[in-house]
């Protein structure tokens, strides 16, 4: 079983995005908002997925497959109205982690949220983030991005 163990922060202020990988993602969610389990299709930049993530906060199951633009495209229709758009930017972090931290565009924006993932729960709640990120919301509900695709931006 393939666990995803991360925190989630807002970001106080951006760092230098020269040395990161960007790529514009957009991602839309099958499963309804009650649903404790998520089914969601991405496409970031030009490649397509289909994730599975379980019910939880800071570690839950997480199952990936890489799927055809046709495939993608065949379901895309069924995520209105539970829709995400952000570029994202990947560059590593002075202590080694990598972190991932989106932008996001339409009724989302000006939000920033940037996320970093850990082998153990135990790593993950001993972190210390670097200055540039903000308050820590890995429990707060309001950003989780299937949340955020359904009401919008928290208040």
């Amino acid at each position: 079983m393939s666990m995803e163990i991360e925190r989630k922060f807002l970001v106080a202020e951006l760092p230098d995005l020269s040395g990161t990988q960007k790529a514009v993602v957009r991602q839309g969610y099958l499963t309804s908002p009650d649903d404790s389990t998520e089914l969601r299709l991405r496409q970031k930049s030009d490649s397509y997925f289909l994730t599975l993530k379980g019910g939880g906060n800071l570690a839950r199951v997480e199952r990936e497959a890489e799927i055809s633009a046709e495939q993608f495209e065949t379901f895309w229709p069924e995520t209105k109205g539970r829709r995400v758009e952000k570029e994202r930017y990947t560059g590593h972090l002075p202590d080694g982690h990598i972190f991932e931290l989106d932008v996001f565009s339409g009724d989302l924006a000006p939000l920033r949220l940037v996320e970093v993932e850990f082998a153990t729960e135990a790593e993950a709640l001993s972190y210390i983030p670097p200055t540039w990120f903000g308050a820590d919301v890995t429990e707060d509900k309001r950003y989780k991005n299937k949340t955020m695709a359904i009401e919008g931006a928290p208040a």
